[in-house]
């Protein structure tokens, strides 16, 4: 008896070789039909024999191409044709229906043979790629995934090029990016002025001008990077002045291999899994003691951001360099978007680089590098972008059409259709006009992508940031029925860290970070909440300070010190902090305390790892966010399990930290000349000490054992490697990220799943 039926497949499954795939299996099967793809995934019409076409259906999810995801496999019985053969057909566009589209992938490890064999036609050819590798989102325009609709539809191919094309039995069928050195893109080498240079080897020119200490503006995927040599203290200094770096704002590396990076970092088994994945992308790895890289490079951390190269030109150009390392980070001036178009690069980034090294295949869609790290065995992602972008999060219930417009830092945005979460690429912090821009242009960009009309719009309590401000003035262009919902920042942070990990229920959230606004006006950043998605109870917080100067105290650390110190000394603030800081200067920003001028208050955890790194002589002002509380933690005594006193007392239903001994306690120890590696270290003990006597109580109270943590804080590997443990060594169940980051680029997916639950509720 026989049977016929229809099968769509959704998630990822255009452009990774999915329809060869089926090809193949149906013809072993000896099975008639066709499969094609649509806007909303790959569709199959398939009949034969009732038993062979169930034991297909059953073979479908069990061996996919590598890059395939399957998120749902949808089958109904259709009317028998009396089909002749299996063929693979033309796209067919649905109107409104959509399909998840795949990240970057880097170099698969068969074109990477290809390109080094000598025999190959591909020999050395930067662009080489094929259903296992390659652009994919960075180039694609729109849906389906075809070559018309990418920005390598300029490029005709060659005979051999279409005939692997349209062989269902090559690697290459319907590789939307396939191309060789007769038809596909070229390289060029340039002056700093666009002027080409003269040779038929731009790329191994370029490694020649790296070694001679030269700075070169390379395009990449989706994007262009600075590169110079790792190792050379004069020109890694000269491109941090010539970039605008903010002063010592670590850059990324990147090396040929894992053999190179062993020689300048530790590199365990989970951060080697993630160097060689296929996203690639950039993971903190601790430094080695006297290692060859520049100090230059991440100066006082003890980690660098470490990456392989992950497309042909990058590796072709490491393998003709032949040093330890190079440079690579942004193409861009400090807060401005990345660099993607050549004409572009030459204008913007002659006054950064010496040389260029451009080609022809059009960059879509910006897409900055992901920068990831391990934190107690497992993945943390601190940029999400390249490789992992726009894979969506994938949600246990239906979150309709939403934009959430994410946070002033960091930010991404978050668009959402029915269980899926598409969370854009890093950003950038929207402080200016040519970034806002750019984030306007994503917006559409996602919108066309996946089919979304979002019918509300999440956005940060705070007023003045440019997201929210852009979401009123979204609103204003939208329908009556239009909702607009502002999200307070930390209950975002735990909606996110619960979304991600399929938690939907009360919880202990601990949201720790520099800012966010509060429901009382104040700026919040340690707090404990009892919270779902539907809202929050706010059940203790860090002690309100004032931060005088409000934002300025960001930017200088000392001000919040003094400020810290004036809580707990009056007027009698010891001389020595005075003097360091000097005597008009300390006395203005008193003042300012005294009579609450411009000094608003704030219970962020931030600004006390600011004050103390302060007090510490470690770090008065900041060229970077966070500064001042990375060094904290990279001097911390790792041996040192001490910590300081704090009390807890009671606000109405409000549980208060008070820092007031901690702060005594520090400059007690500084007193007696202890290391500040071991006050650093006892400060940590003590906010971790803190966290675990709340979560104690609000576990007494209620009976809820889950605690998610969340925020920029978490970052810090010191604290989260230790406060993690002794949660769950205290017995309880803790609740982390993975998929998103921590920071604030991980904003707008709380945001998106907390406007869609009010929208339920009716409120």
């Amino acid at each position: 008896m026989n049977k016929a039926v229809r099968i769509v497949i959704k998630g990822i499954v255009q452009g990774v070789g999915f329809r060869p795939y089926i090809f193949r299996l149906a013809n072993r099967l000896s099975l008639k039909g066709e499969v094609y793809n649509t806007s909303a995934g790959v569709v199959i019409e398939v009949e034969g024999a009732q038993n062979v076409v169930e034991d297909f259906i059953e073979k479908i999810p069990v061996f996919p191409p590598p890059l395939a995801r399957i998120d749902d496999i949808e089958i109904e019985t259709c009317q028998l044709k009396e089909r002749t053969s299996f063929k693979i057909i033309d796209s067919l566009p649905e109107e409104g229906r959509f399909v998840p589209v795949s990240p970057d992938i880097g170099i698969c490890s068969d074109c990477l043979s290809e390109m080094l064999s000598p025999v190959d036609r591909r020999y050395k050819y930067p662009f080489i790629n094929c259903t296992n590798c390659g652009p994919r989102f960075t180039i694609i325009a729109d849906i389906p995934y075809d070559r018309q609709k990418t920005t390598m539809h300029k490029f005709t191919m060659c005979s051999d090029c279409r005939a692997e094309y349209s062989d269902p039995s090559n690697r290459r069928y319907h590789a939307q990016p396939d191309a060789c050195h007769k038809c596909g893109p070229s390289i060029r080498l340039l002056k700093n002025n666009g002027a080409e240079m003269e040779t038929s080897t731009p790329i191994l020119q370029a490694a020649i001008l790296l070694q001679g200490g030269n700075i070169i503006a390379i395009k990449g995927i989706g994007g262009f990077h600075l590169a110079c040599d790792a190792t050379n203290d004069a020109v890694v200094a000269e491109l941090r002045k010539r970039k605008g770096r903010e002063g010592d704002k670590p850059f990324a590396v990147m090396s040929l291999d894992l053999d190179y990076v062993q020689q300048y970092c530790q590199v365990n088994e989970e951060e080697a899994h993630l160097l060689t994945s296929t996203a690639k992308p950039i993971v903190l790895l601790k430094k080695l003691p006297n290692c060859l890289i520049s100090a230059e490079v991440a100066p006082k951390n003890n980690y660098f951001g470490v990456m392989l190269p992950y497309t042909p030109l990058h590796y072709l150009l490491l393998a003709e360099f032949q040093g330890v390392a190079l440079v690579m980070t942004s193409g861009n001036s400090s807060e401005e978007p990345l660099t993607k178009d050549n004409q572009e690069a030459i204008e913007k980034l002659k006054g950064m680089a010496d040389y260029l090294l451009v080609h022809e295949r059009d960059i879509h869609n910006r897409c900055d590098d992901s920068v990831t790290s391990v934190i107690d065995s497992k993945e943390s992602i601190i940029r999400r972008s390249r490789g992992y972008v726009p894979l969506p999060i994938v949600l246990k219930f239906n979150l309709g059409q939403i934009l959430a417009v994410g946070a002033e830092l960091k930010n991404t945005f978050c668009l959402t259709k029915d269980n899926y979460a598409f969370l854009s690429q890093h950003m950038g912090d929207l402080k200016n006009y040519e970034t806002l821009n750019y984030y306007k242009e994503s917006i559409a960009h996602f919108k066309r992508l996946f089919r979304i009309e979002p019918e509300i719009i999440a956005h940060d309590l705070h007023p003045d940031y440019l997201s929210t401000k852009f979401a009123r003035e979204y609103s204003c262009l939208q329908p009556l029925a239009f909702s607009l919902q502002p999200i307070q920042h930390h209950h975002a942070h735990i909606a996110a860290c619960l979304a991600e990990n399929g938690i939907d229920e009360k919880v202990i959230g601990v949201a720790m970070d520099g800012t966010g606004y509060g429901t009382d006006g104040n700026v919040w950043g340690c707090e404990f909440m009892l919270t779902d998605y539907s809202g929050f109870e706010r059940v203790a917080h860090l002690k309100y300070i004032p931060m005088p100067g409000g934002d300025k105290a960001t930017e200088e650390p000392w001000r919040m010190a003094v400020s810290y110190l004036h809580s707990v000394y009056g007027e009698a603030i010891p001389s020595r902090f005075l003097k360091r800081w000097g005597d008009e200067k300390t006395s203005f920003i008193m003042k300012m305390l005294r009579q609450g001028i411009n000094s608003p208050l704030t219970s962020s955890a931030g600004r006390l790892f600011d004050a103390v790194a302060s007090i510490l002589s470690l770090r008065d002002k900041v060229n970077y966010e966070a500064q001042a509380a990375i060094e904290l933690e990279m001097i911390a005594d790792e041996d040192e399990n001490s910590g300081y006193e704090f009390e807890i007392y009671g606000e109405g239903n409000v549980l208060i930290i008070d820092p007031t001994k901690t702060i005594i306690d520090i400059v007690c120890d500084m007193d007696c000349g202890i290391h500040l590696s071991v006050i650093s270290a006892r400060f940590h003990n003590t906010v971790l000490g803190w966290t675990l006597e709340i979560c104690r109580r609000m576990r007494d109270k209620t009976g809820i054992n889950k605690v998610a943590l969340s925020g920029g804080v978490f970052q810090n590997r010191y604290l989260s490697e230790r406060l993690k443990p002794r949660l769950k060594e205290e017995g309880f169940s803790v609740i982390f990220h993975a998929k998103v980051p921590t920071n604030d680029g991980g904003i707008s997916l709380g945001q998106a799943v907390i406007a869609v639950r009010r929208k339920v509720m009716g409120s």
